[in-house]
């Protein structure tokens, strides 16, 4: 079953954010609180958005996502931040439902872009995305400023 996640979810999928980081080698960057969260999630004016996947009454897996905007095509669509399942329920179908669900938000919302980032060693979900027909961007470079060069940039020292 997939679901919208509620203000109840936040400290599983916070649990999760961290499985997540520590599968892709980098639980040292893994900061979010749960009050962030909830913020983003479920503010008048929610930066992200988040779905649950369960397996009888278990949260196996979960997405959070937000919206974008293409200057191209004149329209939304959904960058897929986070896509995990849990190890116990892979194999199952979580991560195709989740995929599928934000597929369908996409086709009914008129959104023409579905996008997210895979690091070049996970090699199985590179073999799922390819599977359901996403096709990789090679041409593009994905830059990233945080911390110390993102203060300097923004002329703070704080």
């Amino acid at each position: 079953m997939i679901r919208p996640a509620t203000p109840a979810d936040v400290p599983e999928i916070v649990n999760m954010i961290r499985e997540l980081a520590e599968y892709e080698k980098a639980a040292h960057e893994a900061r979010v609180t749960e009050e962030q969260l909830h913020t983003a999630l479920f503010s008048d004016q929610p930066a992200a958005f988040a779905h649950i996947a369960e397996h009888d009454g278990e949260v196996a897996g979960f997405t959070l996502w937000f919206l974008t905007f293409s200057t191209w095509r004149g329209v939304h669509g959904i960058y897929l931040e986070d896509l995990y399942v849990r190890p116990q329920h892979r194999g199952g179908g979580h991560g195709l439902s989740l995929m599928k669900e934000l597929a369908a938000i996409c086709a009914e919302r008129g959104y023409q872009r579905f996008e997210w980032s895979v690091l070049d060693w996970n090699e199985p979900s590179i073999g799922f995305y390819e599977k359901l027909g996403a096709v990789r961007q090679d041409e593009w470079l994905k830059y990233r400023l945080t911390d110390e060069p993102l203060r300097r940039l923004a002329g703070r020292q704080d």
